[in-house]
């Protein structure tokens, strides 16, 4: 049986996005980097060999309608499940059917599985020893990394296939398609369609083509007739058809947003300020996640090469927690800027690393014996004795050994010449140099 085929039927009401759905790979709209002439995918799919595969992209980019066409080019049963909806009892009375009609029927089944990432541990692992088997081909569709929600042993089993968000380009190429189509489309109706107004709604469709379906649709049902019987859809219409941009702020997403936060910090002032703005005033993100990794970031990009930085990114803090949203918003794009525009050195960074690969090496440590606590009577006969005071030597400062003796020559911290650093390595060169 195959649950993609009930109701194909081009009445019922369907709507446009649903009777323009692709029925075979030539129709399928983008992706062409896995399902292009010749690529492996789209061998597999036309020789009906698909093996069990995972879909990862952002939502509206085409991981169910793929899915869609694969259950056409299919001899074997196959079965959609939706993990917010399926139980482990449905799993199995899936591989059940699937271990029935390979063993009677010689027939394979591919079990569908979409928003696998929520389906949780237990869930999945029930799938293992039928995919082991091969008893049911799999095909699991995310919206997030699967590496963070799939089980390990499940990806191992599973071809991985990133696809890549559509464009306002694709939605033109599914709107015009549309148009022309007069069985499953709108070209039974005698329409006339601007191209502004085609472009306008590819552009608030952002890359959806359901959405951008949708609108011509509800433009082209809504628009009272001209005296010849025609139907002009303007700009006008448009605008009134689809309003904003869908935000496609998924968990991974979020992720991916603080990421490329992080790293524009090390680089580039516009995009730091840009990826911080879009995160809170477009996908809703908390303000406190971004101030955080800035302060993190202050010591981990930045560190003593402008310990500024630092002061800066916890003053935004206080203003944020004094002040609020949107009235600190001003502060904490200035600590931003100030951190993007500081010269920068992971050598904090860097020096904790060292020290806790030393941690790690020598197991334990003996405090050396001058640099025990001397508070107390017999501390002197213990041997606790030898310190030398650094504020009474020249410089402040006295040649003498501070690590434990496994490793006492170590150099964890090594200063950079960036900013404030530069005295600082001038200081560590004189002192080796006693």
């Amino acid at each position: 049986m195959d649950l993609f085929s009930m109701g194909e039927d081009n009445g019922g009401g369907r709507l446009l996005a649903d009777r323009m759905r692709p029925e075979n790979l030539d129709e399928y709209i983008g992706q062409e980097h896995i399902i292009g002439r010749g690529k492996l995918l789209r061998r597999a799919i036309e020789a009906d060999q698909v093996s069990s595969i995972l879909l990862y992209g952002p939502p509206g980019c085409g991981k169910t309608t793929l899915a869609h066409i694969i259950s056409h080019h299919t001899q074997g049963e196959f079965v959609r499940l939706n993990a917010v909806e399926a139980s482990v009892k449905d799993v199995r009375e899936v591989i059940e059917r699937a271990q029935n009609n390979k063993t009677l029927y010689g027939s394979k089944t591919i079990l569908f599985l979409d928003e696998v990432h929520r389906f949780n541990s237990s869930r999945q692992d029930a799938l293992l020893p039928a995919v082991e088997k091969g008893t049911i081909t799999f095909i699991g569709a995310t919206t997030e990394n699967p590496f963070h929600y799939v089980n390990g042993a499940l990806m191992s089993r599973s071809t991985l296939f990133q696809l890549e968000a559509l464009t306002s380009e694709h939605s033109l190429v599914a709107m015009r398609r549309a148009l022309a189509d007069k069985d499953r489309g709108l070209g039974f109706m005698e329409l006339q369609v601007d191209e502004e107004a085609l472009l306008h709604i590819a552009t608030m469709a952002n890359g959806d083509i359901r959405r951008a379906l949708n609108a011509l649709e509800l433009a082209a049902l809504t628009t009272a007739p001209e005296v010849d019987g025609s139907v002009h859809i303007t700009l006008e219409v448009a605008e009134e058809s689809i309003r904003r941009p869908i935000v496609k702020a998924d968990e991974s997403t979020q992720y991916d947003v603080l990421s490329a936060f992080h790293k524009s910090i090390r680089g580039s002032s516009d995009a730091a300020l840009f990826w911080f703005l879009y995160a809170v005033e477009k996908l809703g993100m908390d303000p406190m996640t971004f101030i955080r990794r800035l302060i993190a970031a202050s010591s981990e990009d930045i560190g003593l090469a402008n310990p500024q930085a630092m002061v800066q990114a916890v003053s935004a803090l206080e203003a944020y927690r004094n002040n609020g949203w949107p009235e600190a918003k001003l502060n904490i794009a200035q600590a931003i800027l100030f951190a993007v525009e500081s010269p920068k050195s992971n050598a904090v960074y860097t020096a904790i690393s060292n020290a806790m690969a030393s941690m790690d090496e020598i197991k334990s440590a003996e405090v050396p014996l001058h640099l025990r606590d001397t508070h107390y009577k017999g501390a002197t006969a213990l041997g606790h004795e030898g310190y030398q005071y650094p504020h009474n030597f020249p410089g402040h400062y006295v040649k003498q050994e501070y690590l434990p003796k496994e490793i006492s020559q170590r150099v964890f911290y090594q200063a950079t010449e960036q900013g404030n650093e530069i005295k600082i390595r001038h200081n560590q060169r004189l002192r080796r140099e006693q």
